[in-house]
């Protein structure tokens, strides 16, 4: 079952670790006074100093001195080990040790009488993070929970947004294009097919399914990378159907027109006709449609950051950076923290919708005067 020893069997540095057979074996031979006894099909010797060997090779040694590490992952050596006895045999308060990398450093040893026990504590600089610093000449917007520059985070979160926003619209736009060009198109058990895929979109919940795959992705630790990514998918996908409709009703009423008719007589194939003579008189509306869209899908990126459901560290956007308001005392004492996150994106937000209705004002020849 076990066994009782005053004596303790460790491993040499980077060998392989005893089995219970060997220890108990090396254990009895030492307090038997014995120099040779064999385990698991191989002799072993104890020299005077309570080392194990086999084959001239030390494996391990038998000691009284315990020395046990306060984090796992730190490793006592055999050498560190008897450096550390020698100066308790001497009553020392302090001891230098040099690692086999040549780092010296200075231990203090505190003995408790309470518990018979000796602790051996290094004496390590540690870098305090600057949490919530004031704006100042070095961090202009003040620095965040983590210590880093707000100004420098702001402008990274713009990037990533304005990324994020552009690459949804596009996947939007591309998909609306195809499924609308053919549908409008075609018509008949096509178009029916396309927009009863559609109608279907439009009843999915978005945001719920947002939210039930965030919190999977959460679950399943996905890196903050492939995150991003996927949410640019998600909404991406969720997104055409709106893009689908509209291009498909322009397409409807211009393939009756004169010169779709001049096409078909011609004999141009009909995705030429599709892609060079109808969707090229639909990109005005698109261009408005996505512009417009545009700061929606930022808005969008930004909640589900804000939730924890989008963007997450190490990556910056403003909406994750606004998650700091999550804290209402962070909220109220540190307002360099959120506010110009907010102000960029309500900014970025409205400077597309003027420009989408710019776009709509040029591009539409009723609103002209």
């Amino acid at each position: 079952m076990g066994y009782a020893s005053r004596d303790l069997v460790n491993e040499a540095d980077g060998a392989p670790k005893f089995s219970f057979d060997v220890k108990l074996a090396a254990l009895t031979a030492m307090a038997a006074g014995e120099k040779e006894f064999a385990a698991d099909g191989v002799d072993y010797t104890l020299d005077a100093d309570g080392n194990i060997l086999a084959g001239g090779e030390e494996l391990g040694y038998v000691s009284r001195f315990v020395v046990s590490a306060a984090d796992s992952s730190v490793v006592v050596t055999r050498d560190f080990k008897d450096r550390l006895e020698e100066a308790i045999d001497d009553n020392a308060a302090k001891f230098n040790y040099t690692d086999a990398e040549g780092n010296e450093a200075e231990y203090d040893i505190v003995y408790d009488a309470s518990t018979k026990v000796w602790s051996v504590k290094q004496m390590t600089e540690t870098y305090v993070y600057d949490r919530y610093a004031a704006p100042s000449k070095e961090h202009w917007l003040g620095t965040d929970t983590n210590g880093m520059d707000m100004l420098t985070r702001l402008m990274y979160g713009g990037r990533v947004s304005l990324i994020i926003g552009f690459i949804v619209v596009v996947i939007e736009a591309s998909l609306g294009i195809l499924m609308g060009g053919i549908s409008g198109y075609f018509g008949g058990w096509v178009d029916n097919i396309i927009m009863r895929i559609v109608d279907v979109f439009y009843c999915i919940p978005s945001m719920p399914v947002i939210i039930i795959i965030g919190a999977a992705m959460d679950a399943m630790r996905v890196d903050s990378w492939k995150r991003m990514m996927y949410l640019m998918l998600i909404l991406g996908f969720l997104g055409w159907p709106s893009i689908a409709r509209l291009v498909r009703g322009q397409i409807l009423s211009l393939r009756e027109q004169e010169f779709m008719l001049a096409t078909e007589a011609c004999g141009i194939k009909v995705w030429h006709r599709i892609f060079r003579h109808l969707i090229p008189n639909v990109i005005p509306q698109l261009i408005v449609t996505c512009t417009m869209g545009l700061g929606s899908t930022i808005l969008t990126e930004a909640t589900l950051s804000f939730l924890g459901l989008g963007v997450k560290y190490p990556f910056a956007s403003w909406g994750n950076i606004i998650n700091d308001v999550n804290n209402a005392y962070v909220m109220t004492n540190y307002l360099f923290i959120w506010i110009p996150a907010g102000v960029c994106l309500l900014l970025t937000v409205l400077g597309f919708n003027f420009v989408g209705d710019g776009l709509r004002d040029a591009f539409d020849p009723k609103m002209k005067r």
